[in-house]
């Protein structure tokens, strides 16, 4: 049971490695907020990271969900298990997604 739990963790920070690297190498490393003198802006940029940080994030445990339904060989408890992982990651996709629109709504709101 050990060895299983080995062969997922591999795999997984392996792709959690090379996003951040390719996150790391694809910019300068400047100020993310730069000179913002509006909250718009300001929540926006955050909305931003959110998006960037969430997103991948969220996508790579919706296919460890899917590996660990499809590895589960019917018992019931590794099932719950991928149906719960599978629910937190359509929660953190839809988060993602949704993170830029109440951002211009707030941004709206507030001026």
């Amino acid at each position: 049971m050990v060895i299983m739990k080995k062969i997922y963790i591999l795999p997984l920070l392996i792709i959690i490695g090379v996003s951040f690297v390719s996150l790391a190498t694809a910019a300068e490393i400047t100020n993310p907020l730069g000179n913002t003198k509006d909250i718009k802006t300001l929540i926006t940029k955050i909305a931003d990271g959110v998006v960037v940080i969430i997103g991948p994030i969220a996508t790579i445990m919706l296919i460890v969900a899917g590996i660990l339904y499809l590895t589960s060989a019917g018992n019931p408890e590794r099932i719950n298990n991928a149906k719960t992982a599978l629910i937190y990651a359509v929660i953190g996709i839809a988060v993602a997604i949704s993170a830029k629109g109440v951002a211009e709504f707030i941004g709206t709101t507030l001026k």
